[in-house]
C-alpha cells in the first residue's frame, strides 16, 4: 500500500508496516495522526535525543549564517562608508582593509561552523534526504550556493589585500579609486565594489534556502513528499 495512503487511512501498526519512514518522518506523521510517539517503533527518549542534536546543529547553522550576512552587510555599509570619510586619502583604503582584516578570522570560523552544522543536519536527516521528494536536490543546491559564496568571500579577501598593499596611492573611498590611481588599484577597487554586495547576497540566499528546508519539514509537506 502506498505510504501516503496508509498515513491517511490506517492507524500506526507494527514497525514492519513503515519501511519507508525515517524517525523524523515518523514523528511528524504522529503529529498528523495524534498517535503517541511512545507507542510506536521509536521511543520518546530517542526522539528527545534527536531533537537535542538537531537544536545544537541548527542553532550553529543559523547563527553562523547570520554572522556571515550581518557582518558582510555592516562592512559594506558601515565600515567602508566610514572609511571613505577619512580626511587623508591614503587612510581610506588602509582603514577599511584593517577593519576587514580583523573580521576575517571571525568570518572564517563562521564558515567552518556553518559547514560542520550543515553536515550534522544532513546526517540527522539522511532518511528524509533519501525519501522525501525534492529534499536531496535542494540540499545539493544549498551546498553549491554556500560553497560559491565562500569562494566569493575568499576572493574578496585576496582583492582586499591587494588594495591594502596599494593604499599609499590614496582613494576616494574604500571601493572608489581616485583620479590618477594605477590600473592595478582601479581594477582591485572596481572588483571590491561589486564583491561587497555579492557577499551579503550569497549569505541571504543561503539563509532563504535554509528557511525553505525548514518549511519542507512541516508535517504536511513531509507527507506530500514521501516517495
Amino acid at each position: 500500500m502506498n505510504v501516503n495512503r496508509k498515513l491517511t487511512t490506517t492507524a500506526f501498526q507494527d514497525p514492519a508496516d513503515w519501511p519507508h519512514l525515517s524517525k523524523h518522518a515518523y514523528y511528524r506523521a504522529t503529529l498528523i495522526r495524534g498517535h503517541p510517539a511512545s507507542e510506536g517503533p521509536f521511543r520518546i527518549n530517542d526522539r528527545k535525543h534527536i531533537m537535542a542534536g538537531n537544536l545544537v546543529a541548527r542553532s550553529i547553522h543559523d547563527l553562523t549564517a547570520a554572522a556571515w550576512f550581518g557582518g558582510s552587510l555592516m562592512g559594506a555599509i558601515g565600515l567602508n562608508g566610514a572609511a571613505a570619510e577619512a580626511k587623508d586619502p591614503t587612510e581610506r583604503t588602509r582603514l577599511s582593509s584593517k577593519g576587514w582584516g580583523k573580521w576575517a578570522p571571525v568570518q572564517t570560523a563562521a564558515f567552518a561552523g556553518h559547514l560542520a552544522a550543515d553536515l550534522a543536519i544532513a546526517w540527522e536527516n539522511k532518511g528524509r534526504i533519501a525519501k522525501q521528494d525534492s529534499v536531496a536536490s535542494n540540499t545539493i543546491y544549498k551546498t553549491v550556493v554556500t560553497l560559491a559564496g565562500a569562494a566569493v568571500t575568499l576572493y574578496a579577501g585576496v582583492v582586499g589585500k591587494k588594495v591594502d598593499e596599494l593604499s599609499e596611492e590614496g582613494a576616494e573611498g574604500a571601493t572608489e579609486p581616485r583620479a590618477g590611481a594605477s590600473d592595478e588599484l582601479k581594477s582591485a577597487q572596481t572588483q571590491l565594489k561589486a564583491l561587497q554586495w555579492a557577499i551579503p547576497a550569497f549569505a541571504a540566499w543561503v539563509i532563504i534556502l535554509g528557511a525553505k528546508h525548514g518549511e519542507m519539514q512541516r508535517p504536511k509537506n513531509i507527507l506530500k513528499g514521501l516517495r
